[in-house]
This record gives structure tokens, sequence and C-alpha cells, in this order.
């Protein structure tokens, strides 16, 4: 499949061709969640390909054969992309399913079924920067411009995958309809035994220390960023640009302050506070 310009609207977003029809989006909110799923569900460049490797880790107890023998997308593959359909693997035992889809596309679905959702936040600062990256080397989304022409886009909510803003607000309205799991990016970084130990809790999965020591350090940044299952590295050169940026580029906290301006600084911060002012969702901006 090819469509490397083509447009999708669906739920009042735009979303590449290249990875999604009609077709494959309507299968997405019509999908039928069963107990046992485990549905990470992110905006993009929010942490989503961390916690697919910590997920795999946890479910094999720490053994890092399948992480580093398997596509990410392969072990937890993308509910509204073309090729979901023909990947998920039905047999009995946790499925994994990622998705960037808003809530009001998958909650009712959810919130009929008892499959677990883990909702990651990270600061839009830091999203903004990441995306504009992205935009760079992925070949099926648009001409980023300058950083600053994104940045406009992106308090606008007029990039592929829509607002960030509602995007969180959306799925951080469901915690008392689904079983859901909310964690930051940032946490992750400050504490990634502890972001692990909770989510062990959280999906039911006992863990030992020796267990833990592994997806931790099986899960660092340096280690991820080299493992060819995970860094993008087999999506050819014409869909993925690697030499304009890498998929994995920093994995830091705080790459915003190296990008934006005093002056975009306080104009992001004054469409922060208005639009999120009913939403009491904690967002770390720096680590320091």
């Amino acid at each position: 499949m090819d469509r490397m310009d083509v447009t999708e609207e669906f739920a009042g977003i735009q979303l590449p061709g290249h990875l999604h029809t009609q077709q494959s989006l309507q299968y997405a909110q019509e999908f039928q969640f069963r107990e046992g799923d485990v549905v990470i569900v992110t905006y993009p460049k929010s942490g989503t390909t961390w916690m697919q490797e910590i997920l795999t880790l946890i479910y094999s107890q720490g053994d890092p054969t399948i992480a580093t023998s398997v596509p990410n997308w392969v072990r937890a593959p993308w509910l509204e992309h073309t090729y979901f359909k023909d990947t998920l693997k039905n047999e009995e035992g946790p499925r994994f399913i990622t998705t960037h889809l808003p809530s009001d596309t998958l909650a009712p679905a959810l919130q009929k079924s008892k499959a677990k959702v883990i909702y990651i936040v990270r600061n839009p600062k830091d999203v903004a920067v990441s995306f504009y990256y992205f935009h760079k080397m992925a070949r099926f989304l648009p001409d980023s411009g300058s950083f600053s022409e994104f940045l406009e886009l992106f308090l606008e909510g007029k990039v592929y995958y829509g607002s960030w803003f509602d995007h969180v607000k959306g799925w951080y309205s469901q915690k008392n309809n689904l079983d859901i799991f909310y964690i930051t990016y940032e946490d992750m970084h400050k504490d990634l035994r502890r972001s692990v130990k909770k989510l062990c809790s959280f999906l039911g999965c006992p863990m030992y220390s020796e267990e833990v020591d592994k997806i931790e350090e099986h899960c660092k940044f340096a280690v991820m960023s080299q493992n060819v299952m995970v860094n993008y590295t087999l999506i050819p050169q014409e869909i993925l640009d690697h030499e304009q940026s890498k998929f994995m580029r920093k994995g830091v906290v705080g790459d915003w302050k190296n990008h934006l301006t005093d002056e975009q600084n306080e104009t992001f911060d004054k469409i922060y506070k208005d639009k999120m002012l009913a939403c009491d969702i904690d967002i770390v901006w720096n680590l320091d």
C-alpha cells in the first residue's frame, strides 16, 4: 500500500492515508474488545514504543527473546492501521493493541468490555518538538515547514491526529468509565522501576525483583534505540527517511527548552492554561 499523499478524515481529525483507510478506521470503531486485552493509548510521540516494549517484557518475565526477534508493530499492532486485522493474534491470552484514536471513537466499545487501557501522557511541549522531527522523516506526513510554523499548527490542533489537548482531556474524562491506568512519560523517566511495578500491579502480573531488573535494563533508551525490532530501521527509506531524523531521536524530558523561544513558551503556557483549565491531570515540564 502506498497512498503517501492521501489524507483520510475520521472522527473530526486527519490521518495519513498510507496507514489508514475508511475501511480500517470503521473496523477499529466496531472492533470487539475482550477480557484480557491490553490497549495502549497515546497521542503521537508520547512514549508509545516504550510502553510496547515494557509490556512485551512484563509478559515474558523479562526474557528479551520476543522483543529482539519480533517487530513491535506485530507484537502490539495498531488498531486503526490497514494491516491490523491480518496481524492481531486471536489465540487465548492477552492481546496487546495500540491506538492513537480519540476517546469518543473507542470508549463506547471499551466500556462494554473488560479490556485494560494504559494511557501515556507526555508534556505537550516535548510532544510538539518530537512530532516536528517525525514529520521531517515520515514521508507519509505533510511537510512540517519551520518549527515555528509547525508549532502554530500544533497549538491550533491542525496537525494529523488532531489536538493534543482534546486527546488528553477526552481520555482523561474516561477515568471513571474504564479500567484505565494513567502514567506520564516523565514519571517513567524519573523512576522506570517504580513505573514497571505499578504497571504490573494494574495488570495483575506479579514480578520477581530479578525480572524487573531485566525489564529495566532492556527498556533503557540506549538499548531500545539499538534494537531493530523497535527503532523502525526495518521500514524502507522511501517511507521513513532515517537520514532526516532518527525515529528514536533523544528520548529525554525538557528538550523543548532547546527549541521554543521565550515568546513561544509564553504563548504555549497561555494556551495550555486556557485549554486545560478544567482538567486536573498533572503535567511535568522538566526533571531538573
